[in-house]
C-alpha cells in the first residue's frame, strides 16, 4: 500500500524502513490489502517510536480473537535511526508520516515512514500544474 496523498501534502525529506509490532490476526488482514494508511502518523511515546491511526480491517476468518482496527503500534527501529527522527521531529513543522506498508521477501511486514515538512497552498498548485503539463506532453508525443 502506497499512501499517495502524502508525497501530496508534503515535502519528503528523509525515509526510513521500519518493523512493526503486530498482534493477533493483523497479518492476515494486511497480507489481504485490508489496510489504509493516508490518515495515520507518527509520534514518540515513552519506550519508542508509535504510528497512530493506522487502520488495519478485522480478519474475517478469525473467531473471537480480534484484533482492534484503529491500535497505536510500535515501529522498530534502531537506536540511531530513533534519534535522529527526535532530533527531525524537534524542529517546527517536521512529522513523520508513513509513506509505504509492504511484506518485504521475507514475509516481514515492513512500513516506510519519512521525515516530512507540510506543503503550503501555493505548493500544492504547482505540483498540480507540473502534473498537468507532464501529461500534455506525454499525451502530445503519443
Amino acid at each position: 500500500m502506497v499512501n499517495k496523498q502524502a508525497r501530496f501534502e508534503f515535502h519528503i525529506m528523509e525515509t526510513y524502513v521500519a518493523g512493526i509490532v503486530l498482534r493477533g490476526t493483523e497479518i492476515k488482514s494486511i497480507r489481504q490489502s485490508k489496510v489504509q494508511i493516508t490518515d495515520a502518523f507518527c509520534q514518540f511515546k515513552d519506550d519508542g517510536l508509535y504510528i497512530i491511526n493506522l487502520h488495519i480491517s478485522a480478519y474475517e476468518q478469525a473467531s473471537f480473537y480480534q484484533h482492534v482496527p484503529r491500535s497505536d503500534r510500535k515501529l522498530l527501529l534502531k537506536k540511531t535511526e530513533l534519534k535522529k527522527l527526535e532530533k527531525a521531529t524537534e524542529e517546527k513543522g517536521n512529522t513523520i508520516i508513513p509513506t509505504k506498508l509492504f511484506i518485504n521477501d521475507r514475509g516481514l511486514c515492513k512500513i516506510e515512514i519519512a521525515v516530512a515538512k507540510g506543503k503550503k497552498l501555493h505548493d500544492k498548485r504547482e505540483d498540480i500544474k507540473e502534473r498537468d503539463v507532464k501529461r500534455e506532453m506525454d499525451r502530445d508525443m503519443a
